[in-house]
């Protein structure tokens, strides 16, 4: 058994007592590592397949740059950036061992963290602009693509900075083997104040200011208070984009962000109770996982509520397969 690996049993059965806790934690952990494994696996082909065809479709051959496709294009890159960092997982928790560096491991563990709070906000734009545009077509009119730019540099330049304590956070200590990474990572002990600070700061911008934008996007724009001069079908698809933006929102982030709060609670011995630390303990994986699903998800998310971005697809695929049917298949000749 590897050195990362003895020591994350190690963690698990010094937590464990000092929670006065008498399950032991060490099968879930291998089961976990396992269910990374697999889960990760499953996730990188279509995900690298998807997100790539997305950029392709979106960069190359969407011409309306008024239709939230710069916000498309920044979300498929902040899934990109994760889903190649995946290979370097599924090693990790395949082998336990980690033979890249402490440097490589602690960027890897940031990117999870930005792609998945870039998502968070790309949603968001792409949500408001659909309904804003909706509800006020002079202003798609007046829009200028430099201003989804301008907007887009903003929101890397924060979220960059605001998922910096998510790496802060883990502890440098010459204790930690040089070969555990990612979950095996310690968290450094704060002080009771800051941590409630950061779990405070984090929930309200990284989850409650956003789901409140989302609430309120979904609340204003449903068809009857949509402008009539706008189309069925422009209403229609609008009310959709904005609709499974939401339930995307909902499904991938919201179980990470209300188990957050706990799991940091428990890592920082603010919760000791037993039944309340083995819970959120098992369900933190769990979150983290419909949390990186999302990069699967939002390349659909273009495709069947974009209809230039279908168009395109299903354009280009028909060539390509045309060109494939219609190419000559050389057959070897015969000898006498």
């Amino acid at each position: 058994m590897s050195g990362a690996r003895e020591e994350s049993l190690l963690n698990s059965s010094l937590l464990n007592s000092s929670f006065g806790c008498g399950s032991n934690m060490s099968s879930w952990e291998q089961r976990m590592d396992k269910m990374y494994t697999y889960f990760y696996l499953l996730l990188f082909i279509p995900g690298l397949l998807l997100n790539t065809t997305a950029l392709w479709v979106l960069c190359r051959h969407i011409s309306k740059k008024s239709k939230a496709v710069i916000f498309m294009i920044n979300l498929a890159l902040a899934d990109l950036a994760h889903i190649l960092s995946l290979p370097l997982r599924i090693y990790y928790y395949f082998t336990h061992t980690w033979p890249f560096g402490r440097g490589v491991c602690l960027f890897c563990f940031y990117l999870k963290y930005l792609n998945m709070y870039a998502a968070i906000v790309f949603l968001v734009c792409i949500s408001a602009q659909r309904c804003i545009f909706l509800l006020h077509p002079f202003c798609a009119r007046r829009w200028r693509r430099r201003y989804d730019l301008a907007i887009s540099v903003i929101v890397w330049g924060v979220v960059s900075l605001a998922c910096s304590p998510f790496i802060l956070m883990r502890s440098n200590s010459s204790s930690t083997s040089p070969a555990g990474c990612f979950k095996d990572l310690p968290m450094r002990h704060l002080p009771v104040s800051l941590a409630i600070t950061m779990m405070v700061l984090a929930e309200l911008f990284g989850f409650i200011i956003p789901l409140a934008c989302i609430s309120y996007i979904s609340s204003s724009c449903p068809k009857d208070r949509l402008p009539e001069r706008q189309t069925n079908a422009e209403k229609r698809r609008a009310l959709r984009m904005v609709l499974s933006c939401s339930a995307l929102f909902l499904i991938c982030f919201a179980p990470y962000h209300i188990n957050f709060l706990l799991y940091l609670m428990v890592s920082q011995n603010i919760v000791s109770h037993c039944a309340t630390n083995l819970a959120v303990r098992q369900f933190h994986p769990v979150s983290l996982c419909l949390a990186s699903l999302s990069c699967c998800l939002n390349p659909l998310l273009y495709y069947f509520l974009n209809a230039e971005f279908r168009l395109h697809l299903t354009r280009r695929t028909s060539s390509f397969s045309g060109a494939l049917l219609s190419s000559p298949i050389s057959s070897p000749t015969q000898r006498p």
